[in-house]
């Protein structure tokens, strides 16, 4: 599981240094005076989207889960309300992750063709 983490910070690192800045703000901001990120830095954002998937159980990487999904694991030993509990973090996760990689590669809250002006 570390090495996921490790080239997702690998991938942040090229963003950060084209922005200048940590602030999530300001790296929206640069991409607002350029160009987005995604064009300039397509391989990061590759690793990123991929390095993403795997962080988030996502297929083609939920097999370690699927093999002994249907008697064994946490799919049978909860139920009910911690069942839903370990569902909602995954999918916050997976929210949290589209939301850094649109803020970080595809301009956050600017409209498409903003660097246009």
């Amino acid at each position: 599981m570390i090495s996921y983490e490790v080239s997702i910070g690998l991938t942040i690192l090229p963003v950060i240094l084209l922005a200048g800045s940590l602030n999530l703000t300001e790296i929206v901001q640069s991409q607002e005076r350029t160009i987005w990120y995604v064009f300039p830095l397509l391989p990061c954002a590759l690793i990123f989207f991929v390095s993403m998937l795997a962080e988030t159980n996502r297929a083609p990487f939920d097999l370690p889960e699927a093999e002994a999904e249907l008697v064994a694991g946490y799919n049978v030993e909860y139920s009910s309300i911690i069942f839903a509990m370990f569902f909602l973090g995954e999918y916050s996760n997976m929210l949290i992750m589209t939301a850094i990689i649109t803020v970080l590669f595809f301009g956050g809250w600017l409209p498409f063709f903003s660097f246009l002006n």
